[in-house]
């Protein structure tokens, strides 16, 4: 498997800050590459993770705010603007000016990798809010109209068409030329593996339209052939991955839109694995620990559930897994009534008596000891011995071992071979094709369990302290083999659930996870262990945001577009079915400021043609 640290684009990011670097009329296009994918990439992550917050694998604590709020489906304004920004301020500004010169140049490379990333940035656009500036965004107008969800999709599927086209054309010849390598920090210049994710990117959006009615693709109907056609030439195994492998090398290069975060570390750890209070939930536990009750655990369960130092007690539960001195988190249920009656709140670590404990005088909240914080640390961004992080300073017996995706040189998975299996899984299984679906399902099982090993491998050979935690100790072949062969079910009892909530674990953190609850309208039977959450019916900012029958199914739009562009936010309104453009008297109303605009369907994800 090839992978290109962040590293290689270090210098890159400078040109934003060097007062000798290139004007924005005389830089080179290729410059311009690695601006956009990192900005890109970290918008993604960034709505992948608060999204997926509300989706149910993670919660936190109870003084968590906003983001605690979204495990309640409390949704609230605080969440829409940084993936916005991001992709529009620090990425798509620079895509059509590499598009444009790339092409003057006859570089198709770089051309076809500026459509590839602009639709990659505007799905992810109408995946949030649904309508957005499309066919003007960036351009001369600073105040752009708007597009349908349509023309924003169906434009995304062509700018993919038109990047394979040119991404097919191979490297030109030309000793003047520059190669995709330049500052290519998702595949490291290797032309056929953008292609294979092109690929994999057009098959993972038309599975979306599941809710058209079958036909041509090219009308906005479901192509399950062309999906599969797709996938043919997409990854073929984990060699053909595109991923970012992320580093702990905090890099003199900083992100320039306010946060000043190295360039070369995750997205999910400046959001989620620095920072306290993340804990998994009952339904990512079992799903890891006892999938479908197939009674076999998961072997990357020991990996996505966090660790904490810890001794046992005369109340320690039974059922908490221990290893040495390790003891792994359970999962906090949001079906129960702990996130109404002040609960999970953080353990602390008293150093004096040596012991985990929770400040709180409530006898049921005494107990939160037994969830573990997701948070880790770094050995160069926190200038810490390792990646652990210790509830006290110094102090190892306070150490938390963190989770497999948010820590700070965790792997950004942008699309891999795995999530090819499971969208080949489930259009072969709606076809009826129960034993071609049961092999692709089983293979996207064992890429995702291999692809995660190889990581722990690099982690522990980096710092072989790292293999005493059984949060980093690589998994053994036989459990993996045990598992895939014993532990996911059959051909026979194969379920669409099981195919969806495998391909969740696949791809924890990605916008996947609710764009796929989405397509199948939050059922419970699709998605195992799921379900509204307990604290939404004790809360009334929940039910106004999202009534009860109603569900999580797009973003509001973000202040700068209300603010600054309200009279196109206001004049698409009357293409979007369900915005409500007067009231009961028949006065106008700003339709994307109601109270329960988190409700209203986005394009693809409806029966509107």
């Amino acid at each position: 498997m090839s992978m290109l640290s962040m590293t290689s684009c270090n210098d890159w990011l400078d040109i934003n800050t060097n007062p000798d670097s290139p004007t924005d009329v005389s830089v080179q296009y290729q410059q311009r590459l690695a601006h956009i994918q990192f900005y890109t990439n970290d918008a993604n992550q960034f709505a992948a993770w608060r999204s997926s917050m509300a989706m149910g694998d993670w919660t936190r604590n109870t003084a968590g705010g906003t983001y605690a709020n979204m495990s309640d489906w409390a949704p609230a304004e605080g969440i829409v603007t940084t993936p916005y920004q991001w992709f529009f301020v620090g990425a798509n500004v620079n895509n059509q000016d590499m598009y444009d010169k790339a092409m003057a140049a006859g570089n198709y490379q770089y051309a076809g990798a500026a459509k590839l990333l602009r639709a990659y940035g505007f799905m992810l656009m109408t995946d949030l809010y649904g309508e957005m500036p499309y066919t003007q965004a960036c351009g001369p107008n600073a105040t752009p109209e708007y597009d349908t969800g349509k023309t924003i999709f169906m434009g995304c599927i062509s700018d993919i068409d038109e990047a394979i086209e040119l991404l097919e054309k191979g490297q030109s010849q030309a000793t003047n030329i520059p190669t995709l390598a330049v500052g290519d920090s998702w595949n490291g210049g290797d032309l056929n593996k953008r292609i294979k994710l092109a690929y994999l990117l057009k098959a993972r959006w038309l599975n979306h339209l599941v809710k058209k009615g079958a036909g041509s693709y090219k009308d906005g109907k479901y192509d399950a052939t062309e999906i599969l056609a797709c996938l043919d030439k997409a990854m073929q195994s984990n060699a053909d991955n595109t991923i970012v492998n992320h580093t702990d090398a905090n890099s003199s290069s900083h992100d320039v839109l306010g946060w000043d975060e190295p360039v070369d570390y995750s997205p999910l750890y400046s959001v989620c694995g620095m920072n306290s209070g993340y804990m998994p939930t009952k339904m990512l536990y079992d799903n890891l620990t006892n999938f479908a009750g197939c009674g076999i655990e998961d072997p990357r369960a020991d990996h996505i559930l966090p660790w904490a130092m810890s001794g046992k007690s005369a109340t320690t539960p039974a059922e908490i897994k221990w290893n040495g001195n390790w003891r792994r988190s359970m999962g906090v249920d949001l079906q129960s009534a702990i996130r109404t009656s002040g609960g999970p709140i953080r353990a602390i670590y008293n150093k004096n008596e040596g012991r985990w404990y929770c400040k709180d005088a409530a006898a049921d909240r005494l107990g939160d000891t037994i969830y573990v914080e997701s948070t880790s640390s770094s050995k160069g961004y926190a200038a810490n011995v390792d990646l652990l992080y210790r509830n006290v300073k110094g102090v190892d017996g306070s150490a938390e071992s963190g989770s497999f995706y948010s820590r700070v040189s965790s792997p950004t998975y942008i699309g891999t071979y795995a999530e090819a299996c499971f969208i080949r899984a489930e259009v072969l299984f709606n076809q009826g094709n129960k034993a071609g679906a049961y092999e692709a399902y089983a293979k996207g099982v064992r890429a995702s369990i291999e692809l995660m090993n190889s990581k722990l491998k690099t982690w522990v050979s980096e710092d072989q302290s790292l293999e005493k935690c059984p949060s980093f100790t690589p998994m053994a072949q036989a459990d993996i083999d045990n598992y895939v062969q014993n532990g996911i079910g059959t051909a026979g009892d194969l379920t669409l659930g099981k195919i969806l909530t495998q391909k969740r674990i696949a791809l924890l953190f990605s916008m996947e996870i609710w764009n796929d609850m989405r397509r199948y309208d939050f059922n419970p039977e699709y998605f195992l262990g799921w379900n509204i959450p307990a604290a939404y019916y004790k809360s009334t900012a929940a039910q106004k945001a999202i009534p009860l029958g109603k569900q999580f199914r797009r973003w509001c739009q973000c202040s700068h577009e209300y603010k600054y562009n309200s009279k196109n936010l206001q004049a698409i309104g009357a293409q979007v079915p369900g915005a409500t453009l007067v009231d009961s008297k028949g006065n106008e109303v700003t339709w994307n400021r109601a109270d329960d605009v988190w409700t209203i369907n986005v394009w693809w994800d409806s029966d509107q043609q």
